[in-house]
């Protein structure tokens, strides 16, 4: 399993930056190749609520299923893949100087042999970019409600 992590600080409070990331529509527009992030529950956010997902890697395009396996408001979100590409991602979200620190861990797994080795050959060189994107576009975007 391979992890990404990354930390930001925007100044915006806690309470609105932990609402915009936990509003599913909002998920598209500021995450870096996904194209789509549509509830397959009634729930749409909490524990158990379920997303169906995909992402645009370069040329490939990957889709999972993911669900919320702890979610604490204006705290942590914390999704698992559990059909399809193996991907879980954490978000946390602290106050700091006034407004909030987002510290994101993305895990993602590949499968083996040589499908894997080709998928990492699209997916590392895609994941710093998709890293600095992504949180420019959330700061930009939460920047806006301050």
């Amino acid at each position: 399993m391979a992890t990404i992590r990354h930390r930001s600080a925007v100044a915006v409070s806690r309470d609105r930056v932990f609402a915009y990331v936990n509003d599913y529509r909002n998920v598209p527009k500021f995450f870096f190749g996904v194209s789509r992030f549509e509830p397959v529950t009634d729930a749409t956010d909490g524990v158990g609520s379920r997303f169906a997902t995909t992402l645009k890697v370069g040329p490939k395009t990957l889709s999972s299923t993911v669900e919320t396996v702890e979610w604490v408001e204006n705290e942590v979100i914390r999704l698992e893949a559990v059909e399809g590409f193996s991907a879980n991602t954490t978000w946390r979200f602290t106050d700091k100087d006034g407004g909030t620190e987002v510290d994101v861990d993305f895990d993602y797994t590949l499968p083996g042999g040589f499908a894997g080795r080709a998928l990492g050959g699209i997916i590392e060189p895609f994941a710093g970019q998709a890293v600095r994107q992504t949180d420019k576009n959330l700061t930009e975007q939460v920047s806006r409600l301050a």
